[in-house]
């Protein structure tokens, strides 16, 4: 009896097992299709369709979406689709050169942090927490308001507020490796903090600082976008997500729902798409958070 009921509950554990395998799956494939969707449309669309993303047309303005402009158009005529896909590409930019820019300085500080220990770490950490406890979206708006608009400036906005995640996986990724046998055994063979750091924490740490680059992207094209939309990011003239959905905010009160829509839909949907590859990528690189998952 008790080898029956033993059978029945194993064989549901592992159904349930498959049933999660199944959704991540799915998940997976989902995210990836999503990704490169975005991906080719910021690709070909502007070289396949030879129209001016700025060509005004005021005899089609705010025209609901049709077969001759699929997203619709906006309060001087502009075709959204077009806008659309350059505002994306111009977010994208500033997403990767700002999280790429964030993971370097975080995986400096974090790493060194760690290496070193003692007063150094203190010193560091005390320095994370302080600049922690302030909001990132009110330092970035101090960090571009001393600078002219434009993409760079918000490329070190973005940057010099979301290094401090990344340090902080470091760190705790470095003193989790410094404690194992291999790392003693660098040490005790005479060879120097510089070159231990070198050989072996930083190769071990490159992992999770790539995951942290990639799941910051999205981050920091919402913080484009809502600097964009507060006046203080890209140029007006630019076609970002986040100035997009501030050109809208007339039309939206007016009934006209596309102009809103769309750009968000933009934000959203990479958004969507490198969280789930990144959390794959997650349980890959994590091999307990992978098999808690599967229970």
């Amino acid at each position: 009896m008790a080898d029956a009921v033993g059978e029945k509950t194993g064989t549901a554990w592992r159904a349930a097992g498959g049933d999660r395998r199944s959704t991540r799956t799915l998940r997976l494939r989902a995210s990836a299709v999503l990704l490169t969707v975005t991906v080719l449309a910021v690709l070909l669309v502007p070289p396949l369709v030879q129209l001016d993303q700025q060509a005004v047309d005021l005899a089609a303005k705010l025209r609901a979406p049709g077969w001759a402009h699929p997203f619709g158009t906006d309060d001087v005529g502009r075709d959204l689709l077009l806008r659309c896909v350059y505002g994306l590409r111009v977010s994208l930019l500033v997403g990767v050169a700002a999280a790429l820019t964030a993971t370097v300085v975080g995986t400096a500080v974090g790493a060194a942090a760690g290496a070193f220990g003692g007063w150094v770490d203190r010193g560091v950490m005390r320095v994370v927490d302080a600049l922690s406890s302030v909001p990132h979206l009110l330092m970035g708006i101090f960090i571009v308001a001393m600078f002219r608009p434009g993409v760079w400036p918000v490329v070190a906005s973005v940057a010099l507020t979301h290094w401090l995640s990344t340090a902080r996986i470091v760190r705790a990724e470095v003193l989790s490796l410094r404690a194992r046998p291999h790392i003693d055994a660098a040490v005790s063979g005479g060879a120097s903090r510089w070159r231990v750091t070198a050989r072996h924490l930083l190769p071990g740490v490159l992992p999770q600082a790539a995951l942290a680059a990639v799941l910051m992207v999205p981050h920091a094209m919402w913080h484009e976008s809502a600097l964009s939309f507060l006046g203080l990011g890209l140029p007006t003239h630019t076609a970002s997500l986040g100035n997009l959905i501030q050109e809208a905010r007339g039309s939206l009160l007016a009934g006209q729902w596309w102009p809103t829509l769309f750009p968000g839909l933009f934000i959203i949907v990479p958004t969507l798409a490198v969280a789930g590859l990144a959390g794959a990528w997650r349980e890959r690189i994590n091999p307990r958070s992978r098999s808690e998952l599967m229970l």
